[in-house]
């Protein structure tokens, strides 16, 4: 049963489905975290997701109740849990705010029959899997109908999406955000060791190694970069990856690090931040704000996505084609090479942040939606 506020009126009680949730690695993770964790004194949350193994698990993390569901195969990297049509249709939320791109969870809340309103965050369209893509896309349809709301990342994707520009009617833009307080908090021990390890003119990037991500380009790139690049995660690529270093004779100017546990020291010893991203699955790119928010210069591509809307060329850092190394070496030279122009771009990042993609703030503004929707 939903609590219950101390006017005596029920709490609105809101369903999140995704692939998965913290520890699990990802952006559309941890913002889903950190938005049930903002305002789970103010809505009753259940969070349903994919577990690693064929186990069910329910466990409370922070106060927030998460159904880890078995996963008994995947699908195009997405998890098949046969129990989740009927966790859904089992749960009193008043919300089903469901995380795309997730095609079996789609399919399972269409088939849950549930009552309730459908809150949908597209997050991404369908990229890679062109053919599995246009076989989903009425069924997709059907949901995006049904949706009383739909969250976007930025106006720049749902003006790029061929999908999105349908249902721009019902389109509501929300941004990605983070608690830039947090990435104020600074271990000089460790930032120190990390330079002490790494060397000077320090480079960092973050995130899956898989291939929409284009760190095959940026480590080309460090062939003409006078430093040394971090690169942090895990994936299907990190075998090729580790071979590009070595057949390009890079070992002293590239290292691999994952199981990172606290990333804001890395941020925080680092001179640039990198996004290399190569294709529109990259919608947003998280890892820039926390990289933005530790005062550290960004450069990313020219994806017709929300990536320049988070980190705009020339604002907060500098902005290259995709799938250009050269290019992607021009500007991580041009900020190592010039401390002021990385100190001004750097601060004007970490003010952006603060200004515009503060979590208070886009935590507000998801439960005017959740408010407006639940009124019908």
């Amino acid at each position: 049963m939903a609590a219950e506020t101390s006017a005596g009126t029920r709490r609105l009680r809101v369903l999140h489905i995704g692939k998965y949730y913290p520890p699990h690695w990802g952006g559309i993770e941890s913002y889903t975290e950190s938005l049930c964790l903002a305002l789970q004194d103010r809505v009753d949350f259940e969070v349903l997701v994919a577990n690693d193994g064929r186990v069910d698990c329910d466990e409370k993390l922070g106060g927030v109740h998460v159904q880890r569901l078995a996963t008994w195969l995947k699908l195009a990297s997405a998890p098949i849990c046969p129990g989740l049509a009927w966790r859904i249709r089992k749960t009193p939320a008043d919300i089903v705010h469901l995380h795309h791109p997730n095609p079996f969870a789609v399919l399972a809340y269409l088939a849950s029959g549930h009552p309730g309103k459908l809150v949908i965050s597209y997050h991404s369209d369908i990229v890679r899997q062109k053919i599995l893509g246009a076989f989903f896309m009425p069924i997709l349809g059907i949901a995006l109908r049904r949706a009383s709301a739909i969250i976007a990342t930025s106006r720049q994707y749902v003006d790029s999406s061929a999908v999105l520009r349908k249902y721009s009617a019902r389109c509501v833009v929300i941004p990605l955000s983070i608690d830039p307080r947090r990435f104020e908090e600074r271990d000089e021990g460790e930032v120190s060791r990390i330079r002490e390890r790494f060397g000077p003119r320090l480079l960092l990037a973050v995130g899956r190694l898989v291939s929409y991500k284009g760190f095959g380009y940026l480590i080309e790139a460090m062939s003409r970069v006078n430093g040394r690049l971090l690169l942090i995660g895990d994936g299907p690529l990190r075998q090729e990856l580790e071979t590009l270093v070595l057949v390009r004779g890079l070992r002293d100017r590239v290292s691999f690090l994952s199981n990172v546990s606290d990333l804001r020291p890395y941020y925080q010893a680092a001179d640039v931040f990198v996004l290399p991203s190569i294709t529109r699955a990259e919608a947003f790119g998280i890892v820039q704000l926390e990289a933005m928010a530790c005062g550290v210069p960004v450069v990313n591509t020219a994806l017709a996505t929300g990536v320049q809307f988070v980190s705009p060329d020339g604002l907060t850092g500098m902005t290259v084609p995709p799938g250009d190394s050269a290019a992607l070496a021009g500007a991580i030279n041009r900020l190592v090479d010039d401390r002021g122009l990385c100190d001004r771009l750097g601060s004007a990042g970490r003010q952006r942040v603060f200004r515009e993609f503060s979590l208070g703030d886009t935590a507000r503004r998801t439960l005017d939606l959740y408010a407006r929707v639940a009124r019908g």
